[in-house]
């Protein structure tokens, strides 16, 4: 194992019970997605920017699909790879950067970028790089952090997210400096936040239709309280505001429009 604090983390949180079962839950909505938007038949090649350690890439294999992970940390891909080795498991694992894909135009099915988009300087070629890959009829998933929520999980400081520009540029610097313990193990903290809004903006202009985690989401498997919550936030462009006010962090389903 690495001495290195922060791949020690991410490899330890990679296996936690939680993690598994927030993945499975990703999983599961990108399925239901996809069979309600008509991609392309599956099995499908499904791409993990930022894998990690691939544990979100094993829960796919598993499904029996072709999976492709990249991260630019080479130890935690290092990792992956023997993780998936010793499961029996085939995932093609690269080293590499968000922004510069090593694969080809319309290549993947699905395209899965979970907690990436804050902590990449260059996101908006990130998001480009990601819509690239993407076939026509395929489903992008993102989850980056919220610009309206006031609660986080990146900064330990309260309220975070509503910091004026300049401040949060002013933490940024400490925590990869002298105070390292804002940020936890972290080594790229996040320098980004996002609206539902905003991102669908972004993708609208390069050809992708959106829907956000209220679309998505399954009323059946709630309680009554969740269920009145869910038909209160779909009922009216204000409540659904309200609603991504009061969540903290920004889901995105995304298909790219065939031409």
């Amino acid at each position: 194992m690495s001495t290195d604090p922060f791949v020690e983390y991410y490899a330890a949180e990679s296996l936690k019970p939680s993690t598994l079962l927030r993945f499975n839950g990703t999983k599961d909505a990108v399925m239901r997605v996809a069979g309600h938007l008509k991609a392309p038949p599956s099995p499908w090649k499904v791409a993990d920017i930022g894998c990690g350690a691939g544990t979100q890439c094993e829960l796919w294999a598993r499904e029996g699909h072709q999976v492709f992970g990249l991260d630019i940390n080479a130890a935690l891909v290092e990792l992956g790879r023997s993780r998936m080795l010793n499961a029996g498991l085939k995932v093609d694992f690269n080293v590499g950067s968000a922004t510069a894909l090593p694969w080809a135009d319309n290549a993947m099915d699905i395209v899965l970028c979970p907690e990436l988009l804050e902590h990449v300087a260059d996101w908006e070629s990130c998001l480009s790089e990601a819509t690239r890959v993407l076939k026509p009829g395929g489903i992008l998933y993102l989850s980056t952090t919220s610009r309206l929520c006031p609660v986080q999980q990146e900064f330990a400081l309260p309220a975070y997210a509503w910091y004026p520009g300049p401040l949060k540029r002013y933490y940024e610097r400490l925590s990869v400096t002298t105070r390292p313990e804002l940020v936890q193990h972290a080594k790229f903290p996040a320098v980004h936040w996002f609206s539902f809004y905003q991102l669908r903006k972004f993708l609208a202009q390069r050809g992708l239709r959106s829907l956000d985690r209220f679309d998505v989401a399954v009323l059946a498997k709630r309680s009554l309280l969740g269920k009145t919550v869910l038909q209160m936030a779909r009922a009216t462009p204000i409540t659904r505001f309200v609603a991504h006010v009061l969540t903290p962090n920004t889901m995105v389903f995304a298909q790219k429009i065939a031409r």
